[in-house]
């Protein structure tokens, strides 16, 4: 049985961050050692991102508040509130992307009803709170009250593989389901100043944003698929567990990024590739450069480096993935979806165009799937270029050189 994905649509918040203008704040704070302001300096400006989305109104030099909890822009400070201060307000900010690409995924189908949704499948690891995002979607949407809801919390950047492989299960085991699928981050939440290297470089990554996703094999779905669902592979490395984390503290979850993670992919990427090419022999034989379209979640500069220089890739075949990574930063579950989003938005090519796409995430674990793009997303004005329509004047002039 053969599964698709009918509609995938994103959304970020309102609130712009100027990638040049968050790195002189964090450079700025008082509890910064020499060594921590030149690593805040480093991070920020090597991290090839120009502009990111927070739901934190108040990290912007704009925004006024008569009680800051992250940013006071009289002072300059930057604030450390509680976990509970910061998962309060993913609990209110988070519903609203949640609904808003669901929303949205579902009025990019005009030939489904929303009372056709048979499974939910929500994705987040920025917080937490019940009744959760499934729940709040089921009564935004009007969604049967009967629909079968799923959770995946707390996996990492690497979770919306897991969740689309669900509803691919879904789908195989009832021709008519039809599962929708969104995931939604607040990273912003849990960004502090500090002079931990694994802390500064979160700070200058990561960023909000959702994107759903509609899927079903019923009949007739392939006249109005985007994409088929083809192989999902999973993999963990033998080394890494140390290496990239994501822990709950006293003042927000704490992430730990080692630099060490890009040679660990570099090291190992191939050998995660080999369990999913396998199930394609032809594609196994052929070099990595012949798939036509990669969609790597941008986990940072360098590990899209690692990925592009050991599998012999074109600049051409990571441009999608650095170009997320520019305009939106690492959005942690979310990203590669946007990216996948990149990839259909683009001209048919002539032949059989492939996807072939890779997430990582704590463990360290790698997600892998294959795709086929069946035809060209409806265009759409993206966030991204509606805020820069509207400050343009603000943006960098030339992006940052890493």
């Amino acid at each position: 049985m053969t599964v698709y994905v009918r509609s995938l649509e994103t959304a970020v918040p309102t609130t712009m961050l100027i990638q040049a203008e968050a790195r002189d704040v964090f450079a700025a704070q008082p509890g910064l050692s020499r060594l921590g302001s030149r690593l805040v300096g480093t991070c920020f400006d090597s991290a090839a991102i120009d502009t990111r989305f927070t739901a934190v109104e108040e990290l912007t030099n704009e925004a006024r508040s008569e009680d800051p909890q992250f940013y006071d822009p009289r002072t300059g400070l930057l604030l450390n509130p509680s976990t509970k201060v910061r998962n309060e307000i993913f609990a209110r900010e988070a519903t609203k992307l949640f609904v808003q690409a669901a929303r949205s995924a579902m009025d990019a189908n005009p030939e489904l009803d929303l009372l056709d949704i048979t499974h939910l499948i929500t994705v987040s690891c920025t917080g937490f709170f019940n009744p959760g995002p499934d729940y709040k979607i089921v009564r935004e949407l009007g969604l049967d009250p009967a629909v079968q809801r799923y959770h995946l919390g707390f996996m990492g950047c690497y979770a919306a593989f897991p969740a689309l492989r669900a509803a691919k299960l879904f789908c195989e085991a009832d021709p008519n389901a039809v599962v929708l699928v969104v995931c939604a981050e607040l990273c912003s939440l849990h960004v502090r100043t500090s002079n931990d290297p694994d802390t500064i470089m979160g700070s200058a990554l990561f960023a909000d944003g959702a994107a759903a996703a509609v899927v079903t094999a019923r009949p007739g779905s392939e006249e109005h698929a985007l994409l088929q669902l083809d192989h999902f592979e999973t993999v963990l490395t033998p080394v890494g567990e140390d290496s990239m984390a994501w822990n709950i503290g006293d003042n927000g979850f704490e992430m730990v990024l080692g630099n060490y993670v890009p040679h660990i992919i570099d090291d190992h990427i191939v050998g995660a590739l080999e369990p999913l090419l396998a199930r394609e022999p032809g594609l196994a034989a052929l070099p990595y450069s012949a798939i036509p379209h990669w969609a790597i979640h941008p986990g940072g500069r360098s590990i899209l480096d690692k990925v592009e220089s050991r599998l012999g890739l074109t600049e051409k075949q990571l441009l999608p993935a650095r170009e997320i990574l520019r305009n939106y930063g690492n959005m942690s579950s979310a990203t590669v979806l946007f990216v996948i989003r990149n990839i259909l938005e683009q001209a048919p090519q002539a032949g059989d165009e492939r996807i072939c796409s890779m997430a990582f995430g704590p463990g360290l674990t790698v997600e892998t799937a294959l795709f086929t793009k069946l035809r060209q997303a409806p265009a759409r004005a993206s966030a991204y270029r509606k805020h820069q329509a509207n400050q343009q004047d603000r943006l960098p002039v030339e992006a940052p050189v890493g």
